[in-house]
């Protein structure tokens, strides 16, 4: 589907314990200018259900919206809409992605959302590649909210029009490449919070840095972020879904402007919890 970088996994497990949460082990795409290739994604994609990978069906905002709410109807329709910051830190007894049935269906998001051939498409909630349950102090290193989001894209039918990848950052920048004319075929365009007002199936994102990242730095390799998907649209709020937020697939509400953008100018921002700083406009068939 989209090419790789020749370099050593070790360099890239340094920077993912460097960047910390939602950018765990960075391997995924590196040449942003490179085109989706159809036969490389029918081969890293072996793995999943052929109705994914054919796909059955066009690719559209109906099915991606309907199976982010599935996935958190299945953790138990858990909301948070408080700031980020006041959350306490969970206990391994008190982790919801370390619970029965959870666990493992964390690692089909691994399993279907990553290309075939990277060492995170055998990861679950608790375990690394080999079986071995890792340390739950070590949770930042196995950030899944990025697998969560390819998860979702991929068994919605993207085909190889989507880079998935284990780190928000793949996608944000492809996404900004497709908006500068520097490549084609991706069906994921950046556009500015203040200009553009995101519509249910697409995707809002922030930088989790120290110094928030604003939309005119990118593209910008292996940053830390996170995206969630807009699963609704109301009059002064979005409703959005993502994946490892309190450790679940959790719900929150952000506030928007009257016509529905997530900033009134470039640095007016209307959500005082989160810097969102690009949405991610998805080109759905229908």
């Amino acid at each position: 589907m989209h090419p790789r970088l020749r370099a050593p996994v070790q360099t890239f497990c340094v920077l993912a314990l460097i960047l910390g949460a939602c950018t765990p082990n960075p391997t995924a795409v590196e040449e942003a200018s490179a085109e989706p290739k159809s036969a490389q994604f029918i081969v890293q994609s072996g793995h999943s259900p052929p109705f994914a990978r054919v796909p059955y069906e066009p690719f559209s905002r109906a099915e991606a919206v309907a199976i982010a709410e599935q996935e958190w109807r299945l953790f138990g329709q858990r909301v948070d809409d408080d700031p980020p910051a006041s959350r306490p830190r969970l206990g391994a007894n008190d982790d919801p992605e370390r619970f029965p049935g959870f666990w493992e269906r964390i690692g089909e998001y691994w399993w279907l959302g990553q290309d075939v051939d990277r060492r995170q498409s055998a990861w679950t909630g608790m375990h690394d590649e080999s079986g071995q349950e890792f340390d739950d102090r070590r949770d930042d290193y196995y950030a899944w909210s990025a697998a969560f989001i390819s998860y979702v894209m991929r068994t919605a039918g993207a085909g190889a029009r989507f880079p998935y990848a284990p780190s928000h950052y793949v996608y944000i920048d492809i996404a900004k490449e497709m908006k500068l004319g520097r490549t084609s075929g991706w069906a994921v365009i950046a556009e500015r919070p203040d200009e553009y007002a995101p519509v249910p199936g697409d995707l809002i994102c922030f930088s989790r840095g120290g110094r928030p990242l604003k939309y005119e730095k990118l593209p910008a390799r292996h940053f830390a972020g996170h995206c969630d998907i807009v699963v609704a649209r109301d009059k002064g709020q979005i409703s959005v879904i993502g994946g490892n937020v309190d450790h679940a697939v959790t719900m929150k509400h952000v506030p928007v402007t009257a016509d529905g953008r997530l900033a009134d100018c470039s640095d007016c921002g209307r959500d005082t919890r989160y810097p969102w700083f690009v949405v991610l406009r998805i080109l759905y068939d229908r």
